[in-house]
């Protein structure tokens, strides 16, 4: 019974089993049905958004890709358009240098040309040469045969005799040819430097002006001069404390008086006294104020003058104090003349000539420009300004022509270069022109008397003269006293004292005149 019960039983447990594990699976393949369904909806939605993305990116990047072209087209746009201009630029500078290279060729051809002419010259020369020694020859041949038919001399003897009389004839032939050729080449020398120096100076035309010593302020009234003194003098005290020059207020009518050695410091009272005029406003406090805008505008001014000359000349590696100096020759003169001015002048009349003679330009400019660099210290460093240029220069690295021209320029040392030459030549014409230097009547006076003192104070001087406007002295010596090797030691010591003793512009010849003269009566 049990046995019956319990196979049945287990039958339907088995069956139920079944049954649960079918519809087990039933509903798993369900649920696998509705997970499959979710899932490619999913994927549908995420492949159309990555779609929609992937469009976005392609079309930023689209978009990203036109700005960069643009760009890239813009960027070749501009460089191109610096190349052409760098290329027509160097083209400029091609036109430039081959202009130059032309008027070097022109020069070359011209000098060529003399060249040739001069070795046809000398060419000829020996052919007279050698056609007198075909003569002289001859003549040394016949006159052997003479003087052994005549004087019965042996041929040696005759020989002899003859070689020393034409070696004789000879040597004075020769020693007059050299003479002629000597003082023809001098010549053609002479006539060249005057051309060369014509040239220079007409390709050069400066105005000079004259400066004084003294400084004149116009005034709108007599009535500004109290305000200028102020009460118990106080004003002017002041202005002539900050600016270290003295104000004349005399009986000139509407004007006051600026007197001082220093040009700079005069011209910085001026602008100032200027300036306080215009405005008004003249007491302690504003004169100071406004002196110190003066100087820095002086300073400017000297700055902005010394960089147009240099931009002028091409001199671009000038050191800063040197720079700084020669702004100070803006407001320096000398006899009158403006040194900023001057040293333009030499430097340009020296590059003139040094391009006519094939010599380097650049360097001659920078020689003439800084001869008289030392004239901007003076009145800061004792010595003379030839010797505080050189140490100035030296300590500023200059090259030795530059320091050469410096001291040779007034024979402190003997030129070491041809360029020397040129700018103490070029300092010469700027100094010696018409127009160019002055001085006042009382000192050129005082300058004409020590020189003829100077010249009158050695023995056996008879009389002297100063001509040509103390340009030139002429010593009239007794004949019984001074010999004539004499006059040459007399001259010497003249030209050394005058050097020494006095200040001139330019040079001053020394000529010293000794003649004999015998006088009779016929009665």
């Amino acid at each position: 019974m049990l046995e019956s019960i319990t196979l049945p039983a287990v039958l339907l447990a088995i069956a139920g089993l079944l049954a649960g594990g079918v519809a087990g699976i039933l509903i798993e393949r369900r649920g696998l049905r509705r997970a499959r369904g979710r899932l490619q909806t999913e994927g549908r939605g995420i492949i159309e958004s990555a779609r929609v993305e992937a469009e976005s990116v392609r079309k930023a990047a689209e978009l990203e890709g036109r700005e960069e072209a643009q760009r890239l087209r813009e960027a070749w746009a501009s460089e191109a358009e610096r190349r052409r201009s760098e290329l027509e630029r160097q083209e400029q500078r091609a036109v430039e240098r081959s202009e130059t290279l032309e008027r070097k060729l022109e020069i070359l051809d011209e000098r060529q040309e003399r060249l040739d002419q001069r070795r046809d010259a000398v060419d000829r020369e020996r052919a007279d040469l050698e056609k007198q020694g075909r003569q002289l020859d001859e003549r040394e041949r016949t006159l052997g045969r003479r003087l052994e038919e005549i004087a019965g001399l042996d041929r040696e003897s005759a020989r002899r005799e003859l070689v020393g009389q034409i070696r004789d004839e000879a040597r004075a032939d020769a020693a007059q040819h050299v003479r002629e050729v000597r003082e023809r080449a001098r010549g053609e020398a002479e006539r060249e430097a005057r051309k060369i120096i014509s040239q220079a100076i007409e390709k050069l035309s400066v105005d000079h002006s004259s400066e004084a010593a003294v400084s004149v302020v116009t005034l709108p009234s007599d009535d500004m001069k109290g305000r200028i003194i102020g009460r118990e003098g106080r004003n002017i005290r002041s202005f002539e404390a900050a600016t270290g020059v003295d104000v004349v207020v005399d009986d000139t009518p509407e004007a006051v008086i600026l007197s001082c050695f220093d040009p700079v410091r005069r011209e910085v009272a001026r602008l100032a006294m200027d300036r306080l005029i215009g405005d008004g406003r003249i007491h302690p406090g504003r004169i100071e104020e406004v002196v110190e805008k003066a100087k820095d505008d002086v300073d400017k001014t000297m700055r902005q003058a010394a960089d147009e000359t240099l931009y002028e000349l091409g001199i671009h590696d000038l050191h800063p104090k040197l720079r700084e100096v020669l702004g100070v020759l803006r407001f320096r003169t000398s006899y009158g003349q403006n040194q900023l001015a001057h040293a333009r002048e030499v430097a340009l009349i020296g590059a003139t000539m040094a391009a006519e003679l094939s010599l380097d330009t650049q360097l001659v400019k920078r020689m003439g420009l800084l001869h008289d660099i030392g004239k901007g210290l003076t009145h800061e460093k004792e010595g003379s300004h030839v010797e505080i240029g050189y140490d100035l220069c030296k300590r500023c690295g200059e090259k030795e022509p530059v320091l050469n021209a410096i001291r040779a320029h007034h024979g402190e040392e003997p030129a070491r270069y041809p360029e020397t030459f040129l700018v103490t030549a070029a300092d010469a014409i700027s100094g010696a022109r018409p127009g160019a230097r002055r001085e006042s009547f009382e000192h050129y006076v005082k300058r004409l008397e020590k020189l003829e003192a100077i010249a009158s104070s050695w023995d056996g001087v008879e009389k002297v003269y100063a001509i040509q406007a103390g340009r030139e002295i002429r010593i009239m010596v007794t004949p019984d006293k001074i010999s004539d090797e004499e006059m040459a030691a007399l001259s010497e010591q003249t030209a050394r004292r005058i050097e020494n003793e006095l200040q001139y512009p330019g040079q001053i010849k020394v000529v010293v005149v000794r003649e004999s003269r015998t006088v009779d009566f016929a009665r």
